[in-house]
């Protein structure tokens, strides 16, 4: 009997014939880790005194934040450099952009073959006919170290699809409908080969389009028979990977693909129609469920985003931009564009796809996982309704904002309309937000009040000192950068003193009425008011120094957060108990001593009695 195509493939890298439910150990052709989970993977392998298998067949890809703009991000993408530097493995960072596309375009895989990475999409090989699979860090340790690991084959169910669909419709509207088709978990467990005419003749980018939704279906792996386009390219791109490793690395296989067997055993074959298919939307929370986008026609949106390894190629960016070229994004509303590689970002560059998005008014950004992460451009913020070419809109998945997900020549419609469209109904004039009393008070009502002020606030605290002989700590010290995007004036207190040397645990020793006390220039670099605030988080009662960075002394000054200058407060001891007189700027010891600080100016004292520069009289 024949082989169906996961059996096949899984087989040949078991070295013995499978069949659907068999447990075998299979060879991982291309072992990867990312950015996300890299650092695991690096950890358990140390832990364990592991080495790698095969330096050749190993890989990372930073994908997840190119940029390092998060502090936890950066320092994993450093420790898997400096793991990558030791043992001779390639690492393609933050410049080379999603992992899954560079293992196609740059040849670490190919049809018939076999990969495993930290993705949960890195089913997206089925695009080729190969196998791909997202693991866990202990699952990829072992693969690292051993160059296998085991796997469950999985019955396959055969997918038809009959007909072929609109001109307006896209592989991403086909997409979503199959997950309309088959829900959250019509394929749990499966594999699926899809066949049909428009299969033959889909492209590599539609293919990946399809294949990269296939773990928002429950499924394992859609795996598309490769056509001759899809082999070619495939070719070349294991040549250029022979080219780069020379004649000191492996030779090697040929890229051959793997089809079906006569009388291969499905567990069953399903047969979907597609005939006269239109564009296709999926509503926020949940991939499946799909309307066509006339269903919501005229809803109002803030922002789209065209990237993500479900449509991030060049074909798809093309497609957007054929829809935006000679006009703009509407008034208000955001687009931001990221490319699934930098072989793609160039590509644009040169035959001027990233005019066409400059132009429109588009945010483009690094190759890269983008909105799914993060730490890149797409995330939305709370209310924004945004249309996404990505493939999961899960609720806070994408921000904290409502994600339909759409085509990328729906979405750029969209973003040029201001409201859900379809590119063949863009609307004569954009939809424009409508501006008054209604958003200022709304915003209003969901700006966080300021902790800590009163009708009557004392202008004489006495506490216990914490005295910090240094000078210069710059707002780093204080609040750290990665913290930055927190809003909620409560949640600061637990971050303050966490990156200065001696103090990481102040917060959780502090306790309200305490009374800071340190040396020049406190509060030196930028103008992040949270390094101000997290002490009003914490209720400190008063910050003394010497002296104030400028921007930090009206920062606090306009907090109403009481701080004082002293040039001899040095002399006070840790821990004992003060008193300071605010009007006189006296700072009175237990012993009777005096220390003459300068006294609250009007002003000064003015805003701290009120609780700040901006609370109303």
């Amino acid at each position: 009997m024949g082989k169906t195509v996961i059996e096949k493939i899984l087989g040949n890298h078991a070295g013995r014939a499978v069949s659907a439910g068999d447990m075998v150990d299979i060879t991982i052709d291309a072992r990867v880790a990312r950015d996300f989970g890299g650092a695991n993977v690096v950890k358990n392998l140390i832990d364990h005194g592991l080495g790698i298998a095969d330096p050749h067949r190993t890989f990372f890809t930073f994908d997840c934040n190119p940029g390092g703009s998060d502090q936890s991000y950066a320092s994993n993408q450093q420790k898997c450099r400096l793991f990558a530097r030791q043992h001779s493995l390639r690492v393609y960072d933050v410049d080379s952009g999603i992992g899954t596309h560079v293992a196609i375009d740059e040849g670490l895989v190919g049809p018939g073959e076999t990969l495993v990475s930290t993705d949960s999409h890195a089913n997206i090989l089925g695009a080729i006919g190969a196998f791909g699979q997202g693991m866990g860090d202990q699952d990829i340790a072992h693969a690292f170290a051993h160059g296998t690991t085991w796997f469950v084959v999985p019955p396959t169910i055969k997918v038809m699809l009959e007909g072929l669909p609109a001109q307006t419709a896209t592989p991403k509207d086909v997409a979503l409908t199959l997950n309309r088709h088959f829900g959250a978990n019509g394929l749990l467990g499966y594999a699926a080969e899809l066949y049909g005419p428009y299969i033959d003749d889909l492209d590599l980018a539609g293919r990946i389009t399809i294949a990269s939704m296939c773990t928002e279906m429950g499924g394992i792996i859609l795996l598309f028979p490769p056509n001759p386009a899809v082999l070619e390219y495939c070719r070349q791109a294991r040549d250029r990977l022979s080219s780069y490793l020379g004649h000191a690395g492996p030779v090697l296989p040929p890229v051959a693909a793997t089809y079906a067997g006569t009388g291969a055993k499905y567990e069953r074959e399903v047969t979907v129609d597609i005939e006269g298919l239109g564009p296709m939307i999926a509503r926020p929370g949940h991939p499946e469920d799909v309307v066509p986008v006339a269903e919501l026609s005229g809803l109002k949106i803030d922002s789209a985003f065209i990237g993500s390894c479900t449509n991030g190629r060049y074909e798809d960016l093309a497609g957007a931009a054929r829809v935006l070229k000679g006009r703009r994004v509407a008034p208000g509303v955001v687009l931001k564009v990221v490319p699934a590689t930098d072989r793609i970002w160039q590509h644009m560059l040169g035959d001027g796809l990233l005019k066409v998005f400059k132009d429109a008014g588009a945010l483009v950004g690094n190759a890269g996982c983008a909105g799914c992460a993060a730490g890149q451009i797409g995330q939305n913020g709370p209310g924004e309704v945004t249309v996404s070419t990505g493939n999961r809109n899960f609720a806070g998945k994408q921000g904290k904002g409502s994600v339909y997900l759409a085509s990328p020549e729906t979405a750029a419609a969209c973003a040029i309309a201001g409201l859900i469209t379809t590119a063949d109904a863009i609307p004569a004039e954009p939809a424009v937000f409508k501006l008054g009393a209604t958003a200022v008070s709304a915003a209003r009502e969901s700006a966080p009040a300021a902790p800590g002020h009163a009708a009557h606030r004392p202008t004489r605290v006495k506490g216990r000192a914490w005295v910090i002989a240094q000078d210069n700590i710059d707002t780093d010290m204080i609040f750290h950068n990665r913290y930055l995007t927190i809003t909620d004036i409560k949640a600061m207190g637990q971050y303050t003193f966490d990156n200065l040397k001696g103090w990481e645990d102040f917060a959780k020793r502090a306790r309200p009425g305490d009374i800071v006390v340190t040396g020049k220039n406190f509060g030196c670099g930028s103008s992040r008011q949270q390094a101000v605030d997290c002490f009003q988080s914490l209720g400190i009662a008063a910050v003394v120094a010497e002296s104030f960075g400028a921007i930090y002394e009206r920062n606090a000054i306009n907090a109403g957060l009481a701080i004082l200058c002293a040039p001899a407060a040095g002399d006070l001891k840790d821990g004992e108990e003060v008193e300071i007189d605010f009007h006189t700027g006296v700072i009175r010891r237990p012993t009777g001593a005096e220390i003459h600080g300068k006294p609250f100016s009007d002003a000064q004292l003015k805003i701290y009695e009120r609780g700040g520069l901006l609370v109303k009289v």
